[in-house]
């Protein structure tokens, strides 16, 4: 049996705050016991960046915790241009990717042994 554990990405479409909190919490959950627990934020949740990164927000705290930990791993090119913050993701200094169509690969991800979970 291997000792290697699993790689987990959780891809989060969705721009609503109260399910994003669970993308940040398992995020992190997931990259303390080793399961990897990168984020790929796709999609309307885009538009959360710009509003995380204020120190009101009531995510900002968690999301500052994934950002430290370097869990987020891609920002949709695509989405973030057509909904007007890539300027705000790029002065977050998350990795803008646009693999396919402007989009992140899930492909990418599977290919490098990654489970895939959707938010």
């Amino acid at each position: 049996m291997s000792t290697q554990k699993e790689k987990t990405i959780l891809f989060a479409f969705r721009g609503d705050p109260m399910c994003f909190v669970h993308v940040l919490l398992n995020a992190i959950d997931l990259n303390d016991r080793g399961l990897a627990g990168e984020i790929v934020i796709e999609g309307e949740a885009v538009k959360l960046v710009p509003e995380m990164s204020k120190s009101s927000h009531l995510l900002n705290q968690l999301y500052q915790q994934a950002k430290a930990k370097g869990l987020i791993t891609a920002v949709c090119r695509a989405c973030s241009t057509k909904l007007g913050v890539i300027e705000a993701v790029e002065a977050e200094n998350l990795p803008l990717v646009g693999d396919i169509a402007g989009h992140p690969s899930m492909g990418k991800y599977l290919e490098a042994g990654y489970r895939i979970i959707t938010f």
